[in-house]
């Protein structure tokens, strides 16, 4: 990312709440509902502000609650309308239902989840467990490191939400605590670059209601046999089309941001340090900083390691993880959630099942740390890489999960 000011951009300071809110209204949104939890508030109260000072016109919905949210924002995407909205944790459970109907309506919804760790035990605290256990569920999800690819990727999300290809809802990803509170130097792009990016609305006219044209939305689709569930079938396989024409969209529409406003981040994965990299870390996040700083003095002390970081998570760029880990003789995932049902990390699940269709047996290792907003820090990471190069040289066992932060 280059650090020199374009023409008519400006800096300010300020966490990634306030840059998510500063990319939504640089988008020219036409609603936003909204329903405060923690670590999300503030970006919601950055936004009301925002329509109060008139930096953004758009209508400010505020409901008794997150089930409310996504159904108020799915009547107003039907209707043509640019929407949008945020989360977290507890909040996102509650949205569960119309959060899972709105991939199926192919609805270019845009929501972040400021990601915090689930109950119970009680906690209010960072971690990825929220995001990843609606992973499934349909929608695209993205994964910021800093507060500059929040802002950046909020304002990409639209285009590749309200692509004619993929019309799918997207989740712009960052984390709580670390992102959602620390402030650092963002660069906003001036509005005409972000409008002459966006091009001129598109949200879902396809479908958008009309009280000239009536129609019904999301009719049953009938019983067993016969053309109910060939319908649904069709739904179900265009919604997949879609989710893996994604890939290529969102590295279209990374190009063209570069284009338009001269800052590029990685689309799928960002490969880093890899040039000759006999072990990698894999990484998702912002802990991927603090990575990123213990492989560069592992590499200043000789040792060939390097980093891949998951940007895109849903759909899973595999064959993109796999070309930037080719080489390796051994990998180590470090993930901020758990996946119950297998022991490890949902990323480390992903990486592991793309090595096996591209009938790779490279050894790996899981690693679970940063839950309920534990740090990772460089000295986790460097522990991480001692284990992975055991791994390689053959003195330490692959397919194993280590926790990075001591239990009580």
């Amino acid at each position: 990312m280059s650090a020199v000011l374009k023409p008519r951009s400006r800096v300010v300071v300020c966490d990634a709440n306030e840059a998510a809110a500063w990319g939504v209204a640089l988008s020219r949104v036409d609603m936003v509902a909204v329903y405060p939890i923690t670590p999300q508030s503030s970006l919601v109260e950055f936004l009301a502000k925002f329509i109060v000072d008139g930096t953004l016109s758009a209508e400010l919905v505020d409901v008794e609650g997150e089930h409310s949210v996504m159904s108020v924002l799915q009547g107003a995407a039907l209707a043509g309308a640019r929407t949008y909205t945020a989360t977290s944790g507890p909040g996102l459970a509650f949205m569960f239902e119309p959060y899972l109907r709105a991939p199926g309506l192919r609805l270019p919804l845009v929501m972040s989840i400021v990601t915090r760790d689930t109950l119970t035990p009680q906690c209010v605290w960072g971690g990825h467990q929220d995001a990843m256990s609606v992973r499934e569920v349909g929608w695209i999800q993205i994964y910021c490191e800093s507060a500059q690819e929040v802002l950046d990727t909020v304002i990409m999300a639209y285009r590749i939400a309200e692509h004619p290809e993929v019309m799918l809802p997207v989740n712009v990803c960052h984390d709580g605590n670390y992102l959602s509170f620390a402030v650092s130097r963002v660069e906003l792009p001036a509005q005409d670059a972000v409008d002459a990016f966006l091009g001129d609305k598109d949200v879902n006219w396809h479908a958008a209601l009309d009280p000239d044209r009536p129609m019904a939305v999301d009719p049953l689709t009938g019983g067993s046999g016969g053309a109910g569930p060939r319908t649904f079938t069709r739904y179900r396989q265009g919604h997949c089309n879609g989710m893996q024409r994604a890939l290529e969209v969102i590295s279209e529409v990374h190009e063209d941001w570069e284009k338009h406003v001269g800052r590029r981040f990685a689309p799928l994965v960002e490969a880093y340090r890899m040039d000759g990299a006999e072990h990698a870390l894999v990484t998702i996040g912002s802990m991927t900083g603090a990575a990123k700083d213990a492989i560069d003095e592992a590499r200043a002390r000789g040792e060939k390691v390097g980093l891949v970081k998951v940007k895109t998570y849903r759909p899973f760029p595999g064959a993109t993880v796999i070309g930037a880990l080719d080489g390796v003789k051994a990998i180590g995932v470090v993930d901020r959630s758990v996946s119950f049902g297998w022991n490890c990390g949902p990323v480390y699940q992903d990486v592991m099942t793309s090595l096996a269709l591209a009938r790779s047996a490279v050894p790996a290792l899981s690693f679970i740390g940063g839950l309920a907003g534990a740090d990772l820090t460089i000295g986790h990471f460097h522990r991480a890489i001692g284990e992975v190069a055991a791994v390689a040289r053959g003195k330490a066992e692959p397919g194993r999960t280590l926790w990075l932060n001591e239990a009580d």
